[in-house]
């Protein structure tokens, strides 16, 4: 029999540890082996208890949620610690933080909620798939077909993944489009940091991220990479050079806008429990560009991004993953990989060569900085919606009347 997954709570509430223990508790697989008010005990009982996983919260007296997530890291690189977060400003800001400091992933407080029983089943939802898949032997043991739990071990062996094979030479992506989550925004800098400013392409990316978040993130990418980088806007004119990420608790699309191509929010019902999904945006992209199309999917929890992906693919596009080895979630990756759709499948460090090489000549050609900030500026011409044959394209998701958002601030010039 599996042992349990051992969890120690951390956070200042009275309630919100006891909430956290309960909902814990009520799952078989797991086991609270100890709480603690601060990050001084925690760290304590951490040297104590040796959990599997630690949830932490961000604002605490005596030792506060990010000092205390150095000293554990200084001590422990790989235990999972899943921040507890508000979905605040100060919140989120905190939360990115400790992302970049180390943090595995984070889950929000219940906010507005009108019951103890409805807190509970928000931090049940959130909190306990990401605890199962962040710890190594426990999500690889409840795998399909996996072997039995084993000790966990410094790093996980990659599985060999067939890549698919072509039939012909692919044709230059028009577009590019990242898809991620679990582990996501420390792994998605990673890519765009080391892309050139002079890149020819639009850059479409869902990070599975509540509202404030991503407006957040959007601005520290923006400050650290040398791409343009913001939170989408609803009718924002989409042009090279530029990274749009999509906005929490929205689908993001990319549709035709005269000559030109443009944002498109809407609140249409999840897809693979999530919004914003991957597969919206991507199957847009598919009805866009057809097979001009370069797909990445980095490390993240689920299988969000398979099906477009396999859209990606039956268009003649290209399709890149992050291997396992590098993840700290291989769920979507993974799931694109199984699928065999997959034209490489790459540590996160080759991820952005892959993308320059895949993107051709194009990818040396600088964007001439009066493009990067006309508003109106067209992507080279497109070929006929009805040129496309890819199914995913030929069922789009639901969607509601586009939402009034902001206007996007002017992008800046390099």
């Amino acid at each position: 029999m599996q042992r349990r997954v051992r969890v120690l709570v951390v956070d200042d509430s009275v309630v919100v540890r006891r909430i956290v223990t309960d909902v814990l508790s009520g799952d078989p697989a797991l086991e609270v082996v100890g709480t603690a008010p601060n990050g001084r005990v925690a760290l304590d009982k951490l040297a104590q208890l040796s959990p599997d996983a630690m949830t932490l919260d961000i604002e605490m007296p005596v030792m506060d949620g990010l000092q205390t997530l150095l000293e554990v890291r200084r001590v422990d690189r790989r235990l999972p610690v899943v921040m507890f977060s508000t979905l605040t400003e100060r919140g989120a800001s905190a939360t990115l933080e400790a992302l970049s400091n180390g943090a595995s992933d984070y889950v929000t407080k219940p906010a507005n909620v009108g019951s103890v029983a409805e807190s509970m089943e928000s931090v049940r939802a959130q909190l306990i798939p990401k605890i199962k898949a962040l710890v190594p032997w426990f999500s690889e043991a409840a795998a399909p077909a996996a072997a039995p739990a084993a000790a966990p071990v410094p790093a996980r062996p990659a599985a060999p993944v067939a890549v698919r094979t072509r039939s012909g030479a692919p044709g230059t992506p028009r577009a590019l489009v990242i898809g991620s989550s679990t582990g996501g925004p420390e792994a998605l800098a990673a890519v765009l940091a080391k892309l050139p400013a002079s890149l020819p392409v639009p850059v479409l990316v869902t990070q599975h991220m509540p509202p404030v978040f991503t407006r957040l993130y959007a601005q520290r990418l923006d400050k650290a990479t040398a791409l343009t980088v913001v939170e989408a806007a609803d009718g924002q004119a989409v042009v090279p050079g530029t990274v749009y990420i999509a906005p929490g608790d929205f689908h993001m699309e990319v549709v035709r806008r005269g000559a030109g191509l443009a944002v498109k929010l809407h609140q249409g019902p999840p897809e693979n429990f999530c919004r914003p999904a991957v597969d919206v945006m991507v199957r847009s992209a598919v009805s866009v560009f057809g097979g001009d199309l370069l797909a990445v999917v980095l490390t993240g929890m689920g299988s969000d991004g398979k099906l477009s992906c396999k859209a990606v693919a039956e268009a003649g596009g290209q399709v890149v993953v992050q291997d396992e080895a590098t993840s700290v979630v291989w769920g979507m990756p993974g799931a694109v990989a199984r699928e065999g759709v997959a034209d490489e499948v790459l540590p996160l460090g080759a991820i952005p060569d892959a993308i320059v090489r895949r993107l051709g000549a194009r990818a040396g050609s600088p964007v001439p900085a009066a493009a990067r900030t006309a508003p109106g500026r067209a992507l080279p011409p497109l070929p006929p919606a009805s040129s496309f044959t890819s199914r995913a394209a030929a069922t789009p998701s639901p969607a509601r009347p586009p939402a009034t958002r902001p206007t996007a601030p002017a992008v800046r010039t390099p």
